[in-house]
């Protein structure tokens, strides 16, 4: 333990403010190859995409913007190593862009250490948003308004035996939380419940488990490949109930691995807008980007959950001032509303989490993702 606070305490002491002249620099961790790298890539190109569009213009009050992305591969102690580095060797400004719940909260207290904040977060977990953290700033809606959207739409056409699918680590039991208090407000209980390893699909006991219990639908706290082999594997036992997932699956990942004929109907809740769409100015304005900046990248809900990050951090850099600081950086995150062409976060008000949009889609005949 001491060996520990006087590691965290040499690194504040070498933490560099990433800001030069001429640019600023911020720092990313994320699954960016394995099985869960399509995440982290597509959200590294949205990043990317947004800051290309910025430096065009001239940057921010003159200087331009760098990513350095390091690859964790959705695993605890990569993450916590990649924030070292980020702050320590590469001088990064703030982190954005961390991937899952677990590694996630084993950054925290080199964020405490140092003082970077991290602005973004792939993490909807309870844990993460409560207490507070003041370096912490979470773009997305939480796990629990995610599970009481689904279970509210799950009741309202009368669905009452509803088993969890989860991933047995910290994503997992925060949406399996969210599903037990979500039921709890509408005076029922899951009907059975299984858990897969992180980074496994290794699925066979809780196919057996939940097919025996004949749920009317399974929530699915699950990334893409467990979710596919699970969907696969209740279906070969005869057991087809109704499938909904949390947004973490990844709908088009599931869609690519499942097939379109066989992801017809499956219903994903999102926290992010349709990417698809032409409603929101940013939406248009993410698919330009992608277009001009990274032209072989797909229009994806990582990609634009990316590029609104980018958004974000661009705004509260903006509002930072022209000689910035980090802790003028939090000031200015928590300072008032930000109304990101369609996409409004705000902080004012002394939470970390910035935004409870939350909307279901569902995938349709063709494979297509429908909202």
């Amino acid at each position: 333990m001491l060996g520990l606070c006087a590691a965290l305490t040499s690194l504040c002491a070498m933490a560099g403010d990433g800001v030069t002249d001429t640019s600023i620099r911020l720092g990313m961790s994320s699954p960016l190859s394995g099985p869960t790298g399509a995440y982290g890539r597509q959200m590294k190109e949205g990043i990317e995409a947004c800051f290309a569009r910025v430096n065009a213009a001239g940057g921010i009050h003159g200087r331009k913007l760098e990513l350095v992305a390091l690859d964790d591969g959705y695993e605890t102690a990569p993450a916590v190593a990649n924030a070292k580095r980020l702050v320590e060797q590469e001088k990064v400004f703030a982190l954005m862009g961390f991937y899952g719940s677990s590694p996630t909260a084993a950054v925290l207290p080199v964020l405490d250490a140092t003082g970077v904040p991290l602005i973004g977060t792939i993490s909807g977990a309870e844990a993460l948003r409560k207490p507070v953290n003041r370096h912490m700033f979470h773009l997305r809606a939480s796990y629990g308004d995610e599970t009481a959207a689904i279970i509210k739409n799950l009741t309202t056409v009368g669905m009452t035996r509803v088993a969890v699918f989860y991933q047995d680590d910290g994503f997992g039991q925060a949406g399996l939380k969210g599903v037990k208090e979500a039921l709890a407000a509408h005076q029922l209980e899951p009907v059975a419940l299984a858990s897969v390893p992180r980074n496994s699909i290794e699925v066979r006991d809780a196919v057996a488990t939940i097919a025996k219990a004949q749920p009317q639908a399974v929530v699915m706290v699950t990334l893409y490949r467990p979710t596919a082999e699970f969907i696969k594997q209740m279906r070969a036992v005869g057991s087809s109930p109704f499938f909904v997932a949390l947004s973490p699956v990844g709908t088009d990942q599931l869609i690519t691995e499942l097939g379109p004929l066989n992801t017809r109907g499956i219903q994903v809740s999102q926290v992010i807008p349709y990417p698809w769409g032409d409603k929101l100015e940013v939406v248009r304005e993410y698919k330009k980007a992608l277009v001009t900046y990274s032209k072989n990248s797909p229009v994806s809900y990582y990609g634009l959950e990316g590029y609104l990050n980018a958004r974000l951090v661009v705004a509260a850099l903006e509002r930072a001032g022209v000689n910035p600081s980090r802790e003028k950086l939090i000031a200015a995150l928590r300072s008032g509303p930000f109304n990101l062409d369609g996409y409004r976060v705000n902080f004012a008000q002394g939470s970390n989490s910035g935004s409870n949009y939350v909307e279901i889609s569902v995938v349709g005949a063709d494979g297509r993702i429908l909202n």
